[in-house]
């Protein structure tokens, strides 16, 4: 089984523009991603998806793998299908967003295992614990898993509602993806559906039409960056690193 791990970059941010190219130290965001991403052990290969030059030309001047993608894609997935239809060579792709310059390569190993393990599964992501101060906060997506492992549902409001108290731990979706390839192109192309539609998460379009998203756990937090304050802060963190 062939797994590769693609991450989609796009130059444009409403709020932090050209941030894969943001500095991180001395290195672009995308390429601390590439580097944290390339230390994962079950991973055949690591991809940038662009539909941008200079992200492109920074790819290539770090010595990593890029490919160009069509400007006209409305989401991530269409960006990773695009890529996905042109290797067939590939069984199982891993999307990691371009904004995790701090990603723990041991959770992209356990979702790659998931795969390796059960080759009927076709699409998985991970949840990690929710905070209280997280509770109703649109942002933060929320997913409760049934016993199997599954997914039952993604929202952006707090879910189960504790009528009394919590009796399952609330989990907070972390927007790492892992699809069968041929699943990726079927899911591509699947209309928009009304849940997906009411609270604005794709993900929601594959449980609208009977397909199962397992979800792994993790007890890591993940910090991505999304504004300038997020990038002061992730740079503050590498300085520590690497001091």
């Amino acid at each position: 089984m062939r797994i590769a791990c693609i991450i989609p970059a796009r130059y444009g941010s409403t709020r932090l523009p050209g941030k894969p190219l943001a500095m991180i130290g001395n290195k672009p965001m995308i390429q601390r991603v590439y580097e944290q991403v390339s230390k994962a052990t079950e991973i055949h290969e690591v991809i940038v998806a662009t539909d941008d030059e200079r992200v492109y030309e920074a790819v290539i001047q770090f010595g990593g793998q890029v490919m160009m993608t069509r400007a006209d894609h409305l989401t991530g997935t269409d960006r990773l299908a695009e890529v996905a239809s042109t290797r067939t060579d590939i069984d199982v792709i891993i999307n990691v967003q371009g904004d995790e310059p701090l990603i723990d390569a041991s959770v992209i190993d356990a979702l790659a295992r998931q795969f390796k393990e059960d080759s009927t599964l076709q699409m998985g992501t991970v949840g990690c614990p929710l905070l209280e101060s997280e509770y109703n906060e649109p942002s933060a997506v929320k997913v409760i898993v049934n016993r199997l492992g599954n997914a039952m549902y993604f929202s952006r409001s707090l879910i189960p509602h504790p009528r009394h108290a919590f009796v399952v731990a609330p989990l907070k979706h972390v927007g790492m993806y892992g699809y069968n390839r041929q699943f990726l192109l079927t899911y591509a192309k699947m209309e928009p559906t009304p849940a997906e539609l009411t609270e604005s998460l794709e993900q929601l379009r594959a449980l609208e039409n009977g397909y199962t998203i397992r979800v792994i756990t993790t007890d890591q937090r993940f910090v991505g960056v999304d504004t300038p304050e997020d990038l002061e802060r992730v740079n503050e963190i590498f300085h520590q690193l690497e001091a």
